[in-house]
């Protein structure tokens, strides 16, 4: 065998993930004294104390290996959507969820199904297994879910519906999904992904696991997060409520321990906390229609009706170099070339004055581009 054809062919093109710098390097490399992160859709608020608390006994017991069966977690989610344990594949984040269906489920000649610009992991994900990747433009920057449903054929396997979209912002109501799941055909698993689900309060918006999978018996996939509102990006957990044979099948090729017992029992100890999760809703939709309204002052355009914790902003050209120009001035934000929209840029909900500082240094940016 030739030293060449060591790697598949499946992953020639792909481009490794390259993160963002620490916010402390970026301060030294440019010397600010102050650098505003509002990139990575984290949560402006941090960990619930009892999460606090729970990580703190956790730490005595890093000798050990986490539960890889992940027991007491597993039996937590199914009691509080009401479903079989079978029925809960929890894994490192959401994203990992993906990553296994992925492994689990597709072969070349397969194809999956998503719109664009969306979540690149679906697309990625699937090039990985040599599978091909449909990718639907959204309509009015929102999923377009007859456009999806038209590009299904017969190698169809997987259909991923962002609700809301990463990155624009945007969600679909009960009804068109309704209609979706009426039409999609048999052969077709849907994933619904509400990574950013806490943060809606839109009273058209579905709970995917209480209507679609429980009362309809539909064959979905529903995708749920820690790291958003709960504050535990830094610890990684996400999970997926579907199908038995679906959980079965992730369970099969997922990693041994790949979700630590500080986080299990983080997450664990997050759940229930119905009031504060409430006023971090409240708080971040206050926060948003502050930084839409920062936007909205500003030779931009930004995505209509947000409902997650981050504004999708287009800028009407290539924002690499507004990239850079921010980071000079202190403020880190997401291109989105990778997800399919090179003219715009998503910045994460900061604090108010978070949220201030990027509009006059995007407001900078923009004019000294005008005069060069």
């Amino acid at each position: 065998m030739a030293q060449g054809d060591l790697f598949r062919p499946a992953i020639a093109d792909l481009v490794p993930y390259e993160p963002g710098k620490p916010v402390e390097e970026v301060q030294r490399e440019l010397g600010l004294d102050r650098v505003v992160k509002l990139a990575s859709n984290e949560g402006q608020f941090g960990p619930f104390p009892a999460a606090v608390e729970a990580l703190e006994r956790s730490v005595r017991e890093l000798n050990r290996y986490p539960d890889g069966g992940m027991y007491r977690l597993t039996t937590a989610l199914a009691e509080r959507h009401g479903v079989e344990p079978e029925r809960v594949a929890i894994a490192a984040g959401a994203d990992a969820v993906i990553m296994y269906l992925s492994l689990a489920a597709l072969d070349p000649g397969d194809e999956i199904v998503c719109g664009w610009p969306s979540f690149p992991s679906y697309v990625i994900d699937a090039i990985k297994m040599g599978a091909t990747p449909v990718r639907v433009p959204l309509r009015d920057l929102t999923y377009d879910l007859e456009a999806l449903l038209a590009a299904v054929t017969p190698q169809t396997k997987i259909v991923f519906v962002a609700n809301p979209n990463n990155p624009t912002g945007t969600m679909v109501g009960r009804a068109e999904l309704d209609r979706y799941f009426d039409a999609v055909p048999e052969h077709v698993l849907t994933v619904l992904d509400e990574a950013y689900f806490e943060y809606v309060d839109e009273p058209d918006y579905p709970d995917a696991i209480e209507e679609y999978l429980k009362r309809d018996g539909r064959r979905v996939l529903c995708l749920r997060t820690f790291s958003k509102i709960y504050g535990l990006a830094g610890l990684r957990v996400g999970y997926g409520v579907g199908p038995v044979d679906v959980v079965a099948a992730i369970r099969k090729v997922r990693n041994a321990f790949d979700v630590s017992q500080p986080a299990q029992d983080a997450a664990l100890a997050s759940l229930g906390e119905t009031e504060e999760l409430a006023r971090r809703r409240a708080a971040t939709a206050e926060a948003r229609a502050r930084l839409e309204a920062v936007c909205s002052r500003l030779p931009v355009e930004i995505c209509p009706r947000p409902v997650a914790n981050f504004v999708y902003v287009d800028c009407g050209r290539e924002v690499a170099p507004l990239f850079d120009a921010l980071l000079r001035e202190g403020v880190i934000v997401r291109p989105l070339g990778p997800f399919g929209a090179p003219a715009a840029m998503r910045v994460t909900v900061g604090e108010p004055e978070e949220n201030d500082l990027f509009g006059e240094a995007l407001e900078r940016c923009l004019t000294a581009a005008v005069e060069r």
